[in-house]
Formats: C-alpha cells, sequence, structure tokens
C-alpha cells in the first residue's frame, strides 16, 4: 500500500509545480512598456561617464520628443536653463560660458563597464531591437535570446532577471568565424530604476537672485584643480541642500525659489594676448613644471599689477558680467530679483577696485549725500561723547545729546553758550580750553599747508591722513579713492549696467594690497557708490585672507564674527577648547590667590606686643591684598570690547564686514598642512553658503527658519 500511496503521490508534485509556474508565467507575459532616461556623456579624468538628467529635465526631453518635433532643430533648455539640448543633433550645449558639446541619449538598456561599473547606456537603434526582442521573449516565454551588437558583441537574454552582455576576445580569425561567447560577462539592465543610478529632482523654475562668481589666480579653483565652472557648480548644489534644510517654510508657502550662481571667466583671456608665448622664450628649462605652475598661476598677481594687463582683466570681468546678465536677462524675461557678485582670492580684489570706481546716478548721489549727512551728525554726536570722556566729564553726555551738538557745533560754542546748558563752570573751562587748544593746532598745521604750498609741495601723498583721518571730511566717497585713496593701478575702469546688492568675497587678499597701496586708514563714512552691502569670509588657516575691519576701527581691539556651524552650534572641539581654557585660568587664579594668603600667614609679625597694636593694620593689609588678588585675575589674552557692539563704519551698511569660519577638528592639529586646504575650501562649505543665503534672502524679508546661534 505504501509503494502504491508513494506512486499516486508522485504525479501529484508535478501538477502543483506546474499551476505555480502558469501563475509566474502568466503574471511575466504582461509584457510593460520600459520607461526610458535622458542621459548626457560627460568627459571626466580622461573617462567617459554618463549622468542622468534630472526627473524634471528627462521628463521634458520626453515629452518633446513623444510631440515627433525631435525632427526639427527643437532647443530645450535644462539644468535651470544653463545648458540648451538640441533634440535633432543629440547635444547638449552650455549656455553662459564656453564647454566642450556633450553627446545626448533617450536610454532604455544599459551594461556595467569594464573600468568603474558605471552602467553605461547602449545606442538608441541598439536598445530598441534589444527591447523588441525582450518584448517576444516576454510574450511568448521564449529565452536563450542571442543579439549581436554593432561591435559584433553578444548578448544573451536568459530570463528576465539574468541578461549578460559577452565581450569576445577576439573580433574575428583568419577563418572568419563569427565572436564567441568569451571573455568577461557584463551585467545587463534594463530600464534606469534597475541600475541605482542617483537621479535629482530638479531645479525650481523660480529664480529670486542672481550671483555672479569671479575665479582668483591660474585655470584651477580647488585643491582638485577644477575649472571655475565645476567649482561654481559644487556652489550652487551646496544652496539648494541648505535652501531645503533652512529656508523650508519659505519654500513650502512658494515664497522662494532658487539662487542662481554663474562663473566669469577672466583668466582665459589674459593668457590670449600672447603673453605666455613671450613668458616662454624667457622662462628656463630646469624645473619645467613648477615654472609653467608659476607662470600660469603666481604670475596672474603680477599681471593685476600692471597698468597694460590690468587694463585687460577688468574690461574682461566687466564686459563678461554685464554680457552674462544682458543674456540672463533675455532668457528669464521675469525676472524681477536681484543681482550680487562674489570673488575669491584675488577676483575679490579685482571686483573692490571695478566697485570703488563706479558712479552712482545723480538721485542716488543725492539720498547718499543726506544719508552721510545723517551719519556724520549721528557720528559727530559720537565724537562729542568721546571728547567729554577725555575730559572726564561724562555725566554731561545727555546735555549735549539732548542738544543735537556734534563737533562742528562744540567748536562753535562760547562760555555763554554752555552756561545756558547749564554746563557749571570747572567743566566749562576743561571744555573751553579743549577748544582753544584744538584751534591752535589747527592754525599751526594751515600755516605748515600754506608754506608747503607756496614751495610748490602741496600735493597729498597716496594713503595719506588727510585723505582718510580727516575728521573734516563727511563724506568719504567724495574723495578720490581712484587717483590717490586706493593707490589702485592707473586704468580706466568700465561700468557695470546694474547695481549689486551684496558684494562678497572669500579668502580676500583686499586689505593687505590696500595696506601695499599706502591705505592705512578706510573712512568710516565711506560706502562703495553702487553697492552697499560688502562681507569679507575667510577659513582661520587662510594664508591669503586678510580682515578689513581694522582698517576701519584701528584703535579697537576685536574679533571677526564667527559664523555659526550650519546645523546651529558651534563644532565640538572649538567648545571643548574654550572650556578647556576658562577652567585652566580658574585653576591658575585659584591656586595664585590660595599660594598668597600661605604667603601672607607665614610672613606675618610674631610679637605679641606689636600684634595687638597692629590688629587694625594688619585687617586693612589683608583685605587690599585679597582685593588685588580678586581684582586682578591672571587673563588668557587682554580684555577685548564686545565684538556684537562695534561700530565698523558704512562699508557694510553698519553691519560686520569680517565673518571667520570655524575649522574642522582634523584641521586643527595641524594649522601650516591645511593652510592651502583653507583658500580653497569655500566652493563646498555650507557655512559659507548658508551665510551668503541669509544676506540675500534678508534683503526680501525673508529669513530662517530658525536662526542660528551667534548670528547676527
Amino acid at each position: 500500500m505504501s509503494a502504491q500511496e508513494r506512486q499516486q503521490a508522485q504525479p501529484s508534485l508535478p501538477t502543483s509545480t506546474t499551476s505555480s509556474e502558469a501563475s509566474e508565467l502568466d503574471a511575466a507575459n504582461k509584457y510593460e512598456t520600459v520607461v526610458p532616461h535622458w542621459f548626457y556623456c560627460k568627459v571626466m579624468d580622461s573617462r567617459e561617464r554618463w549622468i542622468p538628467f534630472s526627473t524634471q529635465d528627462s521628463e521634458r526631453l520626453e515629452e518633446a520628443h513623444s510631440s515627433g518635433r525631435d525632427k526639427e532643430d527643437l532647443i530645450v533648455p535644462t539644468s535651470g536653463g544653463r545648458y540648451d539640448v538640441h533634440l535633432k543633433k543629440r547635444q547638449r550645449v552650455a549656455v553662459y560660458w564656453e564647454e566642450e558639446v556633450s553627446e545626448v541619449r533617450r536610454c532604455t538598456w544599459f551594461y556595467k563597464g569594464d573600468k568603474d561599473n558605471k552602467y553605461v547606456p547602449y545606442l538608441e537603434t541598439f536598445s530598441e531591437e534589444l527591447e523588441e526582442a525582450y518584448m517576444i521573449a516576454v510574450t511568448l516565454d521564449e529565452w536563450k535570446k542571442k543579439l549581436e551588437s554593432p561591435s559584433r558583441e553578444i548578448i544573451i537574454l536568459h530570463n528576465p532577471k539574468l541578461m549578460v552582455h559577452y565581450h569576445p576576445v577576439a573580433t574575428s580569425d583568419d577563418w572568419g568565424s563569427t565572436p564567441m561567447e568569451q571573455g568577461r560577462p557584463r551585467t545587463v539592465k534594463r530600464g534606469v530604476e534597475n541600475i541605482a543610478a542617483e537621479i535629482p529632482n530638479g531645479e525650481p523654475l523660480q529664480i529670486d537672485h542672481l550671483v555672479f562668481v569671479v575665479h582668483g589666480i591660474g585655470p584651477a579653483c580647488d585643491i582638485r584643480f577644477r575649472s571655475i565652472v565645476q567649482c561654481v557648480n559644487d556652489f550652487r548644489n551646496v544652496s539648494l541642500n541648505m535652501l531645503q534644510a533652512h529656508f523650508k517654510k519659505a519654500q513650502e508657502q512658494q515664497q522662494i525659489g532658487r539662487v542662481e550662481f554663474l562663473p566669469v571667466n577672466w583668466h582665459s583671456s589674459l593668457h590670449s594676448t600672447g603673453v605666455d608665448v613671450d613668458l616662454e622664450r624667457i622662462t628656463l628649462p630646469s624645473i619645467n613644471r613648477l615654472r609653467h605652475f608659476i607662470n600660469d598661476t603666481i604670475l596672474d598677481v603680477f599681471f593685476y599689477n600692471s597698468s597694460t594687463y590690468c587694463q585687460t582683466i577688468v574690461d574682461t570681468v566687466a564686459s563678461e558680467m554685464n554680457r552674462l546678465y544682458q543674456l540672463f536677462l533675455q532668457r528669464n524675461p521675469d525676472f524681477k530679483g536681484g543681482v550680487s557678485i562674489a570673488g575669491h582670492s584675488l577676483g575679490s580684489l579685482i571686483l573692490f577696485d571695478l566697485l570703488t570706481n563706479q558712479k552712482a546716478a545723480p538721485e542716488d548721489e543725492e539720498h547718499s549725500k543726506e544719508g552721510s549727512r545723517t551719519t556724520s551728525s549721528n557720528g559727530g554726536v559720537e565724537q562729542v561723547k568721546e571728547i567729554l570722556k577725555t575730559l572726564e566729564l561724562s555725566e554731561y553726555c545727555d546735555v549735549f545729546e539732548k542738544e543735537k551738538m556734534d563737533k562742528q557745533a562744540l567748536f562753535l560754542c562760547t562760555e555763554k553758550d554752555l552756561k545756558e546748558m547749564g554746563i557749571p563752570l570747572g567743566p566749562r573751562m576743561k571744555i573751553l580750553h579743549y577748544i582753544s587748544s584744538k584751534r591752535e593746532m589747527q592754525d599751526v598745521s594751515d600755516q605748515k599747508a600754506t608754506a608747503a604750498g607756496h614751495s610748490g609741495k602741496s600735493r597729498v601723498e597716496p594713503g595719506s591722513s588727510t585723505q582718510f583721518d580727516s575728521d573734516t571730511t563727511s563724506d568719504g566717497r567724495n574723495c578720490q579713492y581712484r587717483d590717490v585713496g586706493l593707490g589702485q593701478v592707473s586704468a580706466n575702469y568700465p561700468q557695470l549696467i546694474y547695481k549689486p546688492t551684496i558684494f562678497f568675497a572669500f579668502g580676500s587678499p583686499i586689505g593687505m594690497f590696500l595696506t601695499v597701496r599706502g591705505v592705512k586708514r578706510i573712512n568710516p563714512n565711506y560706502s562703495l557708490p553702487t553697492c552697499k552691502g560688502f562681507f569679507n569670509i575667510f577659513h582661520p588657516f587662510d594664508p591669503v585672507a586678510y580682515r578689513i575691519e581694522p582698517m576701519i576701527v584701528p584703535d579697537v581691539e576685536f574679533e571677526p564674527m564667527l559664523l555659526p556651524h550650519h546645523k546651529g552650534r558651534k563644532r565640538m572641539h572649538l567648545e571643548l577648547k574654550e572650556g578647556l581654557t576658562r577652567m585652566s585660568v580658574d585653576l591658575k587664579n585659584n591656586l595664585l590667590g590660595s599660594l598668597r594668603v600661605a604667603w601672607q600667614s607665614f610672613t606675618r609679625a610674631p610679637l605679641p606686643a606689636v600684634e595687638a597694636a597692629a590688629t587694625d593694620t594688619e585687617a586693612e593689609a589683608e583685605t587690599s591684598v585679597e582685593k588685588q588678588a580678586e581684582t586682578k585675575p591672571e587673563t588668557p589674552e587682554p580684555v577685548k570690547e564686545e565684538a556684537s557692539h562695534i561700530n565698523v563704519g558704512m562699508l557694510n551698511g553698519g553691519h560686520r564686514i569680517d565673518y571667520v569660519l570655524q575649522e574642522k577638528p582634523i584641521e586643527s592639529f595641524n594649522e601650516y598642512l591645511f593652510a592651502l586646504q583653507g583658500h580653497l575650501c569655500y566652493w563646498e562649505s555650507e557655512d559659507t553658503v548658508l551665510l551668503v543665503l541669509k544676506e540675500i534672502y534678508q534683503t526680501q524679508g525673508i529669513t530662517l527658519d530658525q536662526p542660528l546661534p551667534g548670528s547676527q
């Protein structure tokens, strides 16, 4: 019976298996059309890599392709309008800068490459053949299909999940035999969803602000020797991430779109003047690579200080920014936002010199004069307060402020005027003596100036205190900064066709160049003629960066503004460092105080007869010593004025100018090792990008979702 049962049971197994396989085959026989995705080819490190368009761009390209208009020379803007795709030619062309044309493909089938395991799309025609063979195999359930590619390689469709591309060792032999299934097989995938490609969603269509970015010395802009276009692409990508992280509410309410960053290249124009040929003739043959690097990069600084090539550089930068602006408006006619400019390294100096030589419109001049009068008046009241503080008469500051007394009015005061203001006799005498002494000093200086004028030596030297430190100059912009004030190279600085909202300087040597030119101090009332915002951003270890604020406020020692971390706090190692510093100072002060008290107890007079008589004296002495110990603790550095209360002039509209990044933990181990990286870190710095976005959107009344601690 058991054998019969076994015999009866055996036929039943295939029946159940057959039914399950049949259901799977029914599901497999349901052919679904593959969803295409568009790719473009980019040459990176001498290798071709196929990069997917964003979902938004791919859908737009597919829509144009499906409409049948790709037979015409249809152009579809992609990548936020920075590239155009010519559908008929299958080419991707840069709009704003020169770049090699990229091949474009409508991709459905892919094979894994040999070198980097990246998937490579098949040609569109062969992909159609593969799709047709796949459809037949699925519909008829006939697999093991062999196809031959245009390069005589074999593709075998084993089943829906296993499809292989065989690369033959030899394409053919002497007898003309067909290629064999030799070599290492490659995986074949159908559909972009099966190759694990990182496909971005796309950029917001609305553009709120435009920023032009000018590079520094040399053709390479970062530690990986990438061009300004690639570095600005990184900066733009970081900005999109920061918008999603810190302006999410404004995005959800559709208040903002994005900020567009466009690169400005002047290096290629400079070195296409034939100067490289001249340099090559005089360059020594030894250490060839180093000399070539110096000629291509370091010499750009010397070129800019040459009147001949300085003119070429400023003309190129200004004309390129004007061209880009007009082209951008042509492609974005609905754009209503503002324009800002940013410069890295030498590029920031070029922009600064251009901005200082812009001519404000007549109505802007009138407004600026009115503003400068108000600023000068407010500054004059502050100067009077400083004078009273010097004369130890601070208690009368409110009286002078109530009377709106500035420095000029103070010097016109008589004893009768001061008496009517309620100033007592003693303070009146001090003030009148101060006024008379200043008048005598002014008379002496006037006599010297007159004598110098008669002797033909009345010309003011560039950067002299007469131009920058004069208290009588109420409007810093009235000074001829290009000719004598800033000591710039003699050039005809072109005019921009727009007024920049903000000027951002990354790793900038502006302060150093101004000092070398003879500028010791910048007038606090000075502002750029057509640009009201200026931010000097630098890494603490950047060897090229210099500060600006000490040139405006030279008598006060204060730190630059620390840029908050984009995640909302100081870096852990900085907090730990500050905590340890405070703790060591406290321990040191407590230890020294204990030692003083112990030493005093040992050195106290022991005689009983003297002890009773000297009790009061010793008590007073101990009290005074303890007070001294408490009032004079050892501190790690001299007391500095609170940074938030510093008045740094009008160069940034009265706001702080210098902003320092927080170094990374690994960078704090060796400053010298990361010095070069510190100068080239700005392109991928989230903290830098967030400050740029914050200041730009603040001009539109839009703030961060949550204010970062320590931000202004």
